[in-house]
């Protein structure tokens, strides 16, 4: 589904005062009497979507001119995209776009409910609409849209060559960069390797081991404190199992204390079961108590101050933290870094062969680009010349037979992501006329019908969905009047149309036809945009021809137009 404008609401805006246009997907057209503010009609379309805000457009009296347009657009599309990235919302596929300008100049815009940027609306234009009138003729004019127009134009032949061209230019740019970083940055690269060097060089020398530095720290602790800890061990022994030698009262250590307690309890267990389970318990203990006796002599006799054992720790200790100082909170960090220093340092070791292999590399691919750029350049010059005898064609049939669109490709010095070829549109407006590009080589009434012809042969190949003509009409009439109506039901066939004429000509080929009514005061009068049926068409139509709207000739005319151009889209 491609986007397209369902209903714009103008209030305040030049001689409208509230007007609402409901348009249909394919041709639309907006007529009306001198002065009803036909052209304020496409001066609101143009402010919904990013167009320069004059205050001298707001209604007298009205304090602020407002427009909001309802567009259709894909939930999941592209469009919807870009409004969800800037916090709008897209409800129902209906999306809303608001312009307000102030009478004192203030201007402001809301996407989906949510205040942007005008150039917000500007940059969502881009995809949605096409407004060609003496004001505005900007998209088409662009060198890149250019470009890209002709290589749509150009078809599958083109595409397939510039996916081949963009996949070998990307590499190439790949390459070039990391040369570039390369020899620009070998003063760098060679300061980085040596810092490296000596990093390394100095954890090789002291040879960490993952977890060595708290082993040695709890080695130190018990060095440093042999003394104390031989001596508690000793007095928790001799609490625990007084030594006959110490000279301490018998029977005053824990073991003899328990002993006499479970003998005092033996004693008696006769006499009532339960202490005979007390007495159990105090064996147990008792054990228990000789196991961690036994225990803290062994260790009182292992502890032994080394003073020569405890400054080996101790300078150990000093070398291993000046490594975690420098590359990491513990040895095992100080392992990690060096083994990332290892393998940055052959890629740093390892540059000149890569420059040298990255420099064959570039050569190759610059060489194949030159190729692929020639074949592009091929394909866009067949297109062009095809491009521009379509273009020409149109234009005779536009009361311009003698003007000449020709397309103009110029080699750049430079490979770019589309190729070397500089695109732009050049037209004559006479054999004896150079070529010049299209804003310089028209007129603005000439350059709306150049536009169209030029939309015309693009169409189906321009992704814009909506196209909006203004003056097109200009300065022509007659048969030229109803071939200008005639391409733009063709172009209608495959995108939205919308357009301001005061020819009946153009107006009979329309698929829905908007009225602009104004009042006997020369305002206009509210909601006096009204959609025509039939009858109504022949009515303005016939105003249109002859001036009157019940004038039997006029009307008779209107029929045979209608007609005819119902004749032509079937």
């Amino acid at each position: 589904m491609r986007p397209r404008v369902e209903e714009v609401r103008i209030q305040g805006l030049g001689v409208i005062d509230e007007a609402v246009l409901e348009l249909s997907p394919g041709f639309n057209v907006v007529t009306g009497e001198t002065g009803a503010g036909k052209t304020m009609v496409v001066t609101g379309l143009g402010l919904l979507f990013g167009g320069r805000a004059d205050p001298a457009r707001v209604r007298p009296g009205a304090g602020k001119a407002t427009v909001e347009g309802t567009l259709v657009v894909e939930p999941e599309g592209r469009v919807a995209q870009q409004v969800e990235d800037v916090g709008g919302e897209v409800e129902d596929g209906r999306l809303i776009i608001t312009r307000s300008v102030s009478a004192e100049g203030r201007s402001r815009a809301w996407l989906g409910g949510r205040s942007v940027p005008v150039g917000t609306l500007t940059y969502l234009a881009d995809d949605l609409v096409a407004v060609h009138g003496q004001m505005d003729q900007q998209r088409l004019l662009q060198p890149a849209r250019q470009r890209a127009a002709l290589d749509r134009y150009a078809g599958e032949e083109l595409a397939k060559a510039l996916r081949v061209y963009t996949q070998t230019y990307q590499r190439h740019k790949e390459v070039t960069e990391r040369l570039t970083e390369l020899t620009t940055r070998a003063r760098e690269r060679a300061q980085e390797a040596d810092m490296l060097r000596f990093g390394l060089g100095e954890i090789e020398k002291v040879d960490p081991k993952a977890g060595e530095d708290a082993e040695l720290k709890e080695e130190e602790e018990r060095l440093s404190h042999a003394d104390a800890l031989r001596g508690a061990a000793v007095s928790a022994h001799t609490a625990l199992l007084a030594d006959p030698m110490s000279g301490a009262e018998e029977g005053q250590d824990a073991i003899s204390l328990i002993g006499q307690a479970r003998a005092a309890i033996e004693a008696v267990r006769d006499f009532d079961p339960a202490l005979g389970g007390l007495a159990d318990r105090l064996a147990e203990a008792g054990y228990l108590l000789s196991d961690v006796a036994s225990e803290l002599a062994a260790y009182a006799e292992s502890v032994d101050a080394d003073p020569a054992r405890l400054a080996a720790v101790q300078e150990r200790r000093a070398a291993l933290n000046g490594l975690t100082r420098k590359y990491g909170a513990d040895a095992a960090e100080v392992l990690a870094w060096a083994q990332r220093a290892a393998v940055r340092l052959a890629e740093l070791e390892g540059d000149d062969e890569r420059i040298a292999e990255l420099t064959r590399e570039h050569e190759e691919l610059t060489e194949r680009l030159g190729e692929l750029a020639a074949e592009l350049t091929r394909i866009r010059t067949a297109a062009a010349e095809r491009f521009g005898r379509a273009v020409t064609e149109e234009l005779a049939a536009l009361a311009m037979p003698h003007a000449r669109v020709e397309v103009h490709l110029e080699r750049s010095a430079e490979f770019g992501p589309y190729g070397v070829d500089e695109v732009e549109l050049r037209m004559s407006a006479h054999p004896a006329a150079p070529p010049l590009p299209l804003h310089k080589g028209a007129s603005g009434g000439e350059l709306s019908r150049v536009m169209l012809a030029i939309e015309v042969v693009f169409a189906g190949a321009d992704p814009v969905p909506t196209f909006v003509f203004d003056e097109v009409d200009a300065g022509v009439g007659g048969k030229a009047a109803v071939e200008i109506g005639r391409r733009l039901a063709r172009l209608a066939r495959t995108a939205q149309v919308i357009v301001v004429t005061h020819l009946p000509q153009v107006a009979a080929f329309a698929d829905q036809h908007l009225m602009v009514e104004k009042s006997g005061d020369g305002s206009v009068v509210r909601s006096g945009v009204v959609t025509l049926d039939h009858e109504g068409r022949v009515r303005e139509l016939s105003r249109m021809l002859a001036g009157l709207e019940d004038s039997e000739l006029g009307r008779a005319h209107a029929e045979e137009l209608l007609a005819i151009a119902a004749a032509d889209k079937t």
